[in-house]
């Protein structure tokens, strides 16, 4: 077989041509963003093999509001200085919530998102596998933590949900919101104190897996 026998057909080479160059372009915008604007409106495109997908518009803002409403519950001066929210691989949710508040940590595998600067924590779920101490400086921090795990495996989900419970101030008090494939309910509720809500998040692209939420409270009553 020679090169002749291997080529594309014109219109296929064209159309890769075309993908290929505005791939090149939509990362260039990225990388202009990110430095320009000293990524508080940084845009990034989904990395597949981290299992990234992006939440719609919908879901942002109905999450976003859900957000403000707890916050409005923050009744003292103090208490509601010190309330702080972690985002647990989802961060396509961080700006519509940092619009509205200012202590949003973003922990996220990917490093793209230390465009964020000081809201971003690295982490990798893989690290807490016999280290009480990972993550020792967020212990006890957070007052609503909102997950969605790259992986719908019962290990993702019980590494995820052992960091979740060192990352939460308080045990009976910390809200938590858990956003995932409805096959990874029977590792979650033996995880984690959660139910299913009928909040169902929604992607902007169409995913096989039939996605729900979860929470330790009464979630629905915040749509």
């Amino acid at each position: 077989m020679d090169d002749d026998d291997l080529a594309l057909p014109a219109d296929t080479l064209a159309i890769l041509n075309e993908f290929l160059a505005e791939r090149s372009k939509r990362e260039a915008e990225e990388e202009d963003r990110i430095v320009n604007q000293d990524g508080k409106e940084a845009t990034f495109e989904e990395n597949w093999q981290l299992s990234q997908f992006w939440y719609s518009k919908k879901t942002k803002l109905a999450v976003r509001d859900i957000v403000g409403k707890l916050l409005k519950e923050q009744t003292g001066d103090q208490e509601a200085c010190n309330y702080r929210i972690a985002l647990l691989s989802c961060p396509s949710l961080y700006k519509d919530i940092k619009d509205i508040y200012e202590h949003v940590s973003i922990f996220e595998y990917d490093e793209r998102f230390a465009a964020y600067g000081n809201d971003f924590v690295h982490y990798d779920i893989n690290c807490i596998d016999g280290n009480p101490d990972y993550l020792i400086n967020h212990h006890k921090r957070y007052d609503l933590i909102i997950a969605d795990p790259p992986f719908l495996s019962q290990e993702c989900i019980g590494k995820i949900s052992e960091i979740i419970l060192k990352l939460q101030r308080s045990a009976s008090k910390s809200k938590l919101i858990f956003c995932s494939g409805e096959v990874v309910e029977p590792w979650l509720t033996a995880s984690l104190p959660v139910h299913k809500c009928n909040f169902r998040p929604e992607h902007e692209r169409n995913l096989g897996n039939e996605f729900v939420s979860y929470a330790n409270f009464n979630l629905d009553n915040y749509i």
